[in-house]
C-alpha cells in the first residue's frame, strides 16, 4: 500500500493482529503492557522488552494514514 489514506482494521489500536504478536508469544503480556503506555503517551514507539529494539506503536503507525508494507507488529491496518 502507499500513499493513499486506508481504513484502520476493526479492532482496539491496543491489540494487535494475532498474526503480528501471537496469544503464546512468550513475552505478549510484557510487550502489551509497554505498548499501553506509549499510546497513553502519544509516543512514537517503545523498547522491546525481549530484544531492546524499538517498536512503532499504533498510534504513531494509524496516524501516518497508510500501511508501509514492512510487518509492523502493530499495525493498525491488517485486518486479514
Amino acid at each position: 500500500m502507499g500513499g493513499e489514506r486506508v481504513p484502520l482494521a476493526g479492532r482496539a489500536l491496543t491489540e494487535p493482529h494475532l498474526s503480528r504478536l501471537p496469544d503464546d508469544h512468550p513475552d505478549r503480556e510484557r510487550i502489551l503492557a509497554v505498548h499501553a503506555v506509549a499510546l497513553a503517551a502519544g509516543e512514537s514507539g517503545y523498547l522491546d522488552p525481549a530484544t531492546g529494539l524499538f517498536v512503532l506503536s499504533a498510534g504513531f503507525l494509524a496516524r501516518r494514514g497508510t500501511c508501509c508494507g514492512r510487518g509492523c507488529r502493530h499495525c493498525p491496518y491488517v485486518d486479514d
